[in-house]
């Protein structure tokens, strides 16, 4: 069954592809009666748009599959891949567009322009503003990062089409032609866009920091369960445009049951799944220490000793055995310290110099999330 977010996207796409495609054919039709490589350049931009959003369809048709054996978390990355296509699509239009104008440099035309032309451009300016509004903010609505990236494109075409337009009333008031070096310019930026979005694409297929503010927020609503002491690792797995699967780990008192202990991780996925949509599929725990002051004043000793050195952002997951002489903690550290296992070095030492009697289990961990 379609979604609601599918079925917007694609009514979305159909729209701009329409009006792309009847952008394209009047621009490349006066583009080539009037000999203009500059509107015939903004034509071909136009037409990559019009490939972008039926790759864009295809995408969403093909991410919207259900899970099966081999893909039990979905298609969702697939997105990923046809924006990747659609990347490629801009790149090469981009391309095309400039060696067509640097031919035009070399060997200019003269351009034969008229009131139709004028009105034609405007048309398709106050087409594509309209356009880039409309698509950004549905993208915004359904969390479509394609429909945004388009509805911004679009916008942007816009402002192209205005140096188009410039140049065209500068060579029929002046006689200045322009043209040749306007396509340049709009070749330029195609495939500065085309360029963009491959890097986009790519983070995206890589793995890129989930948001900041979704993690924080879930984070604060782990830490707000009566039973926690703290929220730390949190890891989002994006299989897809708003699909997150991820883990976490917790502080908890010591003197917790497994029980009690089931009862809470059950809590935290339920509340963080109808809170957020996000399935935390491992709730990891970290022990603290609530019954020896002892071990505290350890605890916040080392605490001191490890955010005395800069670049360290955070400490948890203490716990300290007396019994076997074992302390464990974890540390994370920026990774914009100059050199991150030094540091990590530096402070094992230190640690190690003031509490030679016990065994140290330091882990440097990974900043993941904020």
């Amino acid at each position: 069954m379609k979604s609601k977010r599918e079925s917007i996207v694609i009514k979305t796409s159909i729209l701009s592809i329409l009006a792309n495609l009847v952008l394209v054919g009047f621009k490349a039709a006066v583009g080539f009666m009037s000999n203009s490589i500059a509107i015939i350049t903004d034509a071909v931009n136009n037409l990559s748009d019009a490939l972008s959003s039926i790759i864009t369809i295809i995408g969403t048709k093909l991410a919207g599959k259900a899970p099966d054996r081999n893909h039990p978390f979905g298609h969702g990355r697939i997105e990923y891949v046809t924006s990747l296509v659609v990347s490629a699509i801009v790149l090469y239009a981009g391309i095309t567009a400039l060696t067509e104008s640097i031919k035009k440099l070399i060997n200019p035309e003269t351009p034969e322009y008229n009131t139709v032309t004028i009105i034609i451009l405007v048309a398709g300016i106050i087409i594509k503003f309209a356009l880039g509004l409309f698509v950004k903010n549905t993208g915004k609505k359904v969390h479509s990062d394609s429909l945004v990236a388009s509805g911004i494109d679009a916008f942007n075409d816009g402002l192209l089409s205005i140096s188009v337009l410039a140049s065209t009333i500068i060579y029929m008031v002046w006689r200045i032609d322009l043209e040749a070096y306007v396509g340049v310019l709009v070749s330029l930026y195609i495939i500065k866009t085309g360029i963009d979005l491959i890097k986009s694409s790519v983070d995206n297929i890589l793995g890129t920091r989930a948001e900041s503010t979704l993690t924080k927020k879930i984070k604060q609503a782990v830490s707000k369960d009566p039973d926690v002491e703290g929220a730390f690792d949190l890891v989002l797995n994006d299989y897809g445009p708003d699909k997150y699967l991820g883990s976490i780990h917790i502080e908890v008192r010591d003197t917790l049951t497994v029980a009690e202990l089931d009862q809470i991780s059950r809590r935290i996925s339920q509340n963080i799944l109808a809170s957020f949509g996000v399935i935390l599929h491992t709730i990891g725990v970290y022990s603290v220490n609530t019954t020896d002051k002892a071990i505290q004043k350890i605890q916040q000793d080392i605490h001191s000793i490890v955010f005395s050195h800069q670049g360290v952002l955070e400490m948890h997951g203490f716990y300290l055995n007396e019994a076997e002489k074992i302390i464990s903690f974890d540390i994370i550290i920026d990774f914009a310290a100059n050199n991150r296992e030094s540091l990590y070095q530096h402070i094992y030492d230190e640690i190690h110099a003031k509490y030679p009697d016990y065994e140290l289990h330091i882990t440097l961990d990974i900043d993941v999330s904020d």
